[in-house]
């Protein structure tokens, strides 16, 4: 299996991948193919795929926020079940991560990522792949250290038309101190606002769970 990096529109494996995460994904959260070209030109957005005999078998996109120390799980795919995707994408996310942290002389605190609420979501289909389901997901998610933060989440529609999304969680893998309690509601608060800043349409509930972050101190980590 190979770990192919994607940093163009017009990468061989792009449509293939595009095409894997519109059967998985429900339409709101998938961006438009065209959309991509900016965003996948941008150093900082790590976009990779699993690539078997020719076939994208899967995907994962992640960033790394310097500044923050800390790091985003956009999306992880497993298009196929029983041949290792997720542990071969998880093990070469992490390891490339760490080279990225490492280069810019930074630090890595943990990493966030949104986890579906199996019981807020048990219609979705997920390309009926078995692997993805939502239950099963957020077993594995949880054996990798990921915690859910304490607070009710909504995020905007990536069709930027100011809809919000529910039925996801906002979770968090401490790495520097995996028994950590809790993270500084700032952390958090800020995270988001740079995150979603690409999307200038966003519903109201979500400014408003933003603002009562920032009316907090911490955010507490609780077992998914």
């Amino acid at each position: 299996m190979q770990y192919h990096q994607i940093t163009e529109i017009n990468d061989k494996h792009f449509r293939a991948m595009h095409e894997l995460m519109g059967r998985v994904f429900p339409p709101e959260e998938v961006l438009e193919y065209d959309l991509w070209a900016e965003p996948l030109q941008d150093p900082g957005i790590r976009v990779f795929v699993a690539v078997l005999d020719g076939e994208v078998v899967g995907a994962t996109e992640y960033r790394y926020y310097e500044d923050l120390g800390v790091a985003m799980t956009d999306f992880t795919i497993i298009g196929r079940d029983a041949i290792g995707v997720g542990p071969f994408l998880a093990g070469q996310r992490m390891e490339d991560l760490r080279k990225v942290v490492a280069a810019s002389g930074g630090t890595l605190q943990g990493m966030f990522a949104e986890i579906y609420n199996p019981y807020l979501s048990e219609k979705l289909e997920f390309g009926g792949v078995k692997a993805m389901n939502p239950f099963v997901r957020r077993e594995v998610l949880a054996h990798l250290g990921y915690r859910k933060l304490d607070f009710d989440y909504v995020h905007p529609s990536w069709h930027n038309d100011g809809e919000a999304v529910h039925g996801l969680d906002l979770c968090f893998m401490p790495i520097a101190d995996a028994k950590q309690a809790d993270v500084p509601a700032e952390l958090v608060s800020t995270f988001l606002e740079r995150y979603y800043a690409v999307l200038p349409q966003k519903p109201q509930a979500w400014y408003t769970m933003v603002e009562g972050l920032k009316g907090r101190e911490r955010v507490g980590l609780k077992a998914i």
